[in-house]
């Protein structure tokens, strides 16, 4: 019964989000062209509808535990799902996401992406992806934009701990700004196929890390503060 309930829910999410989707991505992509102003707005309404449908549709509940500081910091989740990827749109003021460079492939949906200021990385971390990342967030920084990055590089399965891949601790060096770890455990209910289970995704907000720590020492801070609600709690 668990699972029908869940399947029906996913399945009506699903309806609503992507109809939704197909009004509102194309919208952003216009609206940001027309206006510098509005560039912004378009992602966070797309993504404010994705919590809406998630909540009321999918069953999905959130918990944050702390406060997520305004101003430019390097924020650095955990990433177990889709959730968190959409969301970090409405939990960041103007953010610039590293994404996987293979995201700008999909259409309309790359290009308001883009527009809005991604940060486009490949999987295998090539020298002149790793450099066209780090001029991109140089440029969001002086732009007075927070940086979002999933450190272990990719969606990882629920309960697995992978070190950090090499981008982070080149960008933390370079921006020197403070780290905000994120924690979050979210993939327990937003699995990876079809069904989402309604259930509580609960994300814990560290204490900023300050810039100028050698490598070792910031990736076992961050590592530790991401996987902090990994297992029995």
């Amino acid at each position: 019964m668990r699972t029908l309930v869940a399947l029906i829910r996913s399945i009506l999410f699903t309806l609503a989000f992507y109809l939704g989707s197909v009004v509102i991505v194309p919208l952003v992509l216009i609206t940001g062209r027309l206006s510098p102003a509005l560039l912004f707005i378009g992602p966070k309404l797309w993504a404010g509808w994705f919590f809406w449908c998630a909540r009321w549709l999918a069953g999905i509940r959130l918990q944050i535990d702390g406060v997520i500081p305004d101003g430019p910091h390097l924020f650095a989740l955990k990433h177990e799902s889709a959730f968190e990827a959409i969301m970090t749109l409405w939990w960041f003021a103007r953010p610039a996401v590293v994404m996987k460079a293979e995201l700008r492939k999909i259409p309309v949906w790359g290009a308001a992406s883009d527009r809005q200021g991604s940060i486009w990385v490949d999987r295998e971390g090539s020298a002149t992806m790793l450099r066209a990342m780090m001029k991109a967030a140089q440029s969001a920084v002086k732009a007075g934009r927070p940086v979002v990055i999933f450190p272990e590089g990719t969606r990882v399965a629920v309960g697995a701990q992978p070190p950090l891949a090499a981008g982070f601790a080149g960008l933390y060096k370079m921006l020197r700004l403070p780290v905000v770890p994120i924690a979050l455990d979210s993939g327990s209910v937003w699995t990876r196929g079809f069904i989402k289970y309604p259930g509580t995704i609960h994300m814990r907000v560290g204490a900023p890390i300050p810039p100028g720590l050698d490598r070792a020492d910031i990736e076992v801070r961050v590592h530790a503060a991401i996987n902090a609600l990994q297992g029995p709690r």
